[in-house]
C-alpha cells in the first residue's frame, strides 16, 4: 500500500467522525463571531492550512498566524507575511512558546475592527466585546498560542494531535473573548500535503510508516538545507558526497546518521525505527535549524 493510499484510508477513518462534527459545529459559531484568526504552521504555511476553512470563512476578518516561526526560516517569514499583505490580510511571526510577537494580536484585532466600531459609535451602538475564534489543524499550537495571549495555562496542551476538544470562551482584556476549535482535518490530501503533516506532527505517526517519511524528510533536507543536515549530524563534506553517489542516497544517510548516532541493534546493524524517530524528532524540535519546506 503506497503513501497515499494510506493517508487516504486514514482519512477515512478520522474524518466522519469528531472533525465533520466539529466543522458543522464551526460553521454555526461563525455567526457569533467578528473575526477569525488561523493558525498556521510556519514551516508549510500552505499544508497546514485546511482548504475547507477558505469556504467556510470567507466573509469574515482574518488574520494569520504564523506561528512555531522560531523553527522556521526567518527569509521565508518575511515573504509569506508579505504575500498575505498583498492579499489584505494581516499575518504576523508567533512563537508562542516563547511568547514573541502574541503582544501584537490584540492590536490588530483592535485595527481590524477600527471601522465597524466608529460606525456603531456614530449610530449611538454602544461598543460591543469583539469576538474572535481560533482556527487551526492540529498540532499547530493553538492551545499555546490561547494560554499566552490571554496569560493563562489551564487549557490541557500537549504534542497528541487533537487534544483540545472541549469549546472554551477566554476573554483577554477589556473587550475582546476568543472561542477556542479543535483541530480539524479535511478528508482527503495528497502524499506530499501527508508527508509534511507528518513531519510536523500534525497527524498521527501510526498513519503513514515512519521510515518512510524519515527518508523523504531526508531527501527534502538534501534538496534545500544541507547545510542543516550537515550540522546537525555532523556529516562532512566528503562523507557527504561520498554518500550522495549511492543509488539509494536518502537511505544511506539514514544509515549514516544511525551509526553516528549509536542507532544500532543486536549484530551491529543500524535500527532504521529509532533512526526515523531521531531524524522526526530533531526536525520538529527545532534542532535541525530553521527550515521552511513551503515557499512563496
Amino acid at each position: 500500500m503506497s503513501n497515499e493510499e494510506k493517508l487516504t484510508k486514514a482519512g477515512i477513518n478520522w474524518y466522519p467522525g469528531h472533525m465533520a462534527k466539529t466543522k458543522r459545529q464551526i460553521i454555526d459559531d461563525l455567526k457569533l463571531i467578528d473575526v477569525v484568526i488561523e493558525i498556521l504552521d510556519a514551516r508549510i504555511p500552505v499544508s497546514s492550512r485546511n482548504p475547507d476553512f477558505e469556504n467556510i470563512i470567507r466573509n469574515k476578518k482574518r488574520i494569520v498566524i504564523l506561528n512555531k516561526s522560531d523553527l522556521s526560516d526567518k527569509k521565508e517569514n518575511l515573504r509569506w507575511i508579505n504575500f498575505y499583505k498583498s492579499k489584505g490580510i494581516v499575518a504576523l511571526e508567533v512563537d508562542s512558546n516563547s511568547g514573541r510577537g502574541t503582544e501584537k494580536v490584540s492590536k490588530e484585532i483592535e485595527n481590524i475592527m477600527r471601522e465597524d466600531i466608529e460606525r456603531n459609535i456614530e449610530k449611538g451602538i454602544q461598543r460591543k466585546t469583539i469576538r474572535v475564534m481560533i482556527l487551526g489543524i492540529p498540532n499547530v499550537g493553538k492551545s499555546s498560542f490561547i494560554n499566552r495571549i490571554s496569560k493563562k495555562s489551564s487549557m490541557e496542551v500537549g504534542n497528541r494531535p487533537g487534544v483540545t476538544r472541549q469549546k472554551q470562551w477566554i476573554r483577554i482584556g477589556n473587550q475582546i473573548e476568543l472561542l477556542d476549535t479543535p483541530g480539524v482535518l479535511w478528508p482527503k490530501f495528497d502524499e506530499q500535503t501527508g508527508l509534511k503533516l507528518a513531519y510536523t506532527g500534525s497527524i498521527k505517526d501510526d498513519v503513514i510508516d515512519k521510515i518512510d517519511v524519515s527518508y523523504n524528510l531526508i531527501k527534502e533536507l538534501i534538496s534545500n538545507y544541507k547545510e542543516n543536515l550537515l550540522n546537525r549530524y555532523k556529516i562532512s563534506n566528503e562523507e557527504y558526497e561520498e554518500t550522495l553517489k549511492k543509488s539509494n542516497y536518502p537511505l544511506e544517510f539514514m544509515y549514516l546518521i544511525g551509526k553516528k548516532r549509536g542507532a544500532l541493534i543486536s549484530g551491529g546493524e543500524i535500527d532504521l525505527e529509532r533512526t526515523s524517530s531521531i531524524i522526526l524528532d530533531d526536525f520538529k524540535n527545532g534542532r535541525t535549524g530553521n527550515i521552511t519546506l513551503e515557499k512563496v
